[in-house]
């Protein structure tokens, strides 16, 4: 029986593209389906699952191609932004073509009296991005060519999640999870922004994504839990150590960081949670550990003709060696309205102090950044959509740093491709 559920895991995960394909001929009702927790044709574990464990509101719409086979719920989506990304001032770079882009495919089975979910996230960014990542002012985080990348948004890793989730009931309100995988998200900070539908038009990451979900893709995490009802409590152990300028490897470590989350789901609409967690040697550059804790609160509301999701977040870095504090706090929002148009915003300020990694001295400077843009559909079709937009983005930054940037703005003219 273990042999042929394996065999059938790996038939089924290797065909997958080809049975979605399939289906879209067969049946056009499939594409697109939308999940809910009192059963659709396929339902995960809980109509609140986000990226990793994590929760977000299970009124979110859902983009998505489905099919049932042989016992396998089989799910893909993903998005493709091409983006024409122009950073104001002498440190921004000037204009770049670029595509920020995402896959992900899941796969999900009964196993005993429980339920398995496979998933497997994938990037091409490592291709699509300029060199030495997309320009982003004020942004900062890893390395390129062995020194601290300033200004710039590195790209993600080609396998951002090869995970397996497994969900076991153990009384009618009582269940408990097992996660992990070599490539994985731990129990710490919200639904990473990649997957948060109040960021879904917008391309480019937080710059307070350091500080509140950048161990979305960490190399070696498991994490157990309990969901009681409307409460989750779980814990992880993790290789807390930021991956490496080879986007296309997994680098493991040993699994010497931890973190812990409680998420709540008082009503379909909201999702609030608190984590912390100690990072052990997190930074390439940079020696010693960091406590790291996180709030925030997902809101979505479903309308008669489109839908709105906000977030709030607040996330903190203690860096033990140097005793600073680091925090940043952020609104985002996406509005859509009469089906096929979107406004959004990002608002954000935020501690950074690796601005000058080449200083003897590392201040934190406040950054503010102010992001507002609008999408249009051109095309939406029940398998996939097409939509053009742009955004800009105002900073504000301490009167120091108006000798280092004279010029503080971002355009991006984008399309959009989501499935």
């Amino acid at each position: 029986m273990v042999r042929a559920f394996w065999y059938s895991l790996i038939k089924y995960s290797g065909v997958v593209a080809l049975f979605l394909c399939l289906a879209f001929a067969q049946d056009a009702s499939m594409p697109g389906m939308q999940m809910d927790e009192h059963g659709a044709a396929m339902q995960l574990p809980s109509s609140h699952a986000g990226s990793g464990t994590g929760w977000e509101p299970a009124s979110v719409p859902e983009h998505s191609w489905m099919l049932m086979r042989d016992g396998w719920g089989l799910m893909a989506h993903g998005v493709i932004f091409a983006d024409y990304n122009q950073q104001g001032g002498p440190r921004g770079g000037g204009a770049k073509a670029e595509s920020v882009n995402v896959g992900m495919l899941m796969e999900q089975h009964s196993l005993g009296h429980g339920t398995i979910l496979f998933r497997q996230m994938l990037s091409a960014e490592s291709l699509t991005s300029p060199h030495p990542g997309f320009p982003e002012l004020f942004q900062t985080g890893e390395t390129y060519h062995g020194q601290g990348l300033v200004d710039h948004q590195h790209p993600h890793n080609v396998f951002g999640e090869l995970s397996a989730l497994y969900l076991l009931p153990l009384s009618e309100k009582v269940s408990w999870e097992l996660y992990g995988g070599p490539s994985a998200e731990p129990a710490l900070g919200p639904v990473t922004y990649i997957h948060r539908t109040s960021a879904s038009e917008l391309p480019l990451a937080p710059l307070s994504h350091h500080l509140q979900d950048s161990t979305h893709t960490s190399f070696g995490v498991v994490t157990t839990g309990f969901v009681i009802e409307r409460v989750k409590l779980e814990a992880s152990s993790f290789n807390g150590r930021e991956p490496n300028e080879e986007r296309w490897s997994i680098q493991f470590a040993p699994l010497d960081s931890w973190s812990g989350r409680a998420s709540i789901a008082p009503a379909r609409d909201w999702t609030p949670q608190y984590s912390v967690g100690r990072l052990e040697h997190p930074e390439a550059l940079e020696p010693g550990s960091q406590w790291r804790q996180t709030a925030s609160v997902e809101y979505d509301h479903p309308l008669a003709a489109g839908n709105w999701a906000t977030s709030l977040v607040w996330g903190r870095v203690h860096k033990i060696a140097t005793g600073a504090n680091l925090n940043g706090y952020l609104m985002e929002s996406t509005l859509n309205f009469w089906q096929r148009d979107y406004v959004f915003t990002r608002l954000e300020l935020v501690d950074k102090d690796e601005l000058f990694p080449q200083a003897a001295l590392h201040p934190a400077y406040r950054i503010g950044a102010y992001t507002f843009g609008g999408v249009r559909d051109l095309v939406q079709d029940r398998a996939w959509q097409l939509g053009l937009g742009a955004d800009v983005t105002l900073y504000s930054k301490p009167a120091l740093l108006d000798y280092w940037v004279l010029s503080s703005q971002r355009l991006h003219y984008l399309a959009r491709l989501p499935a």
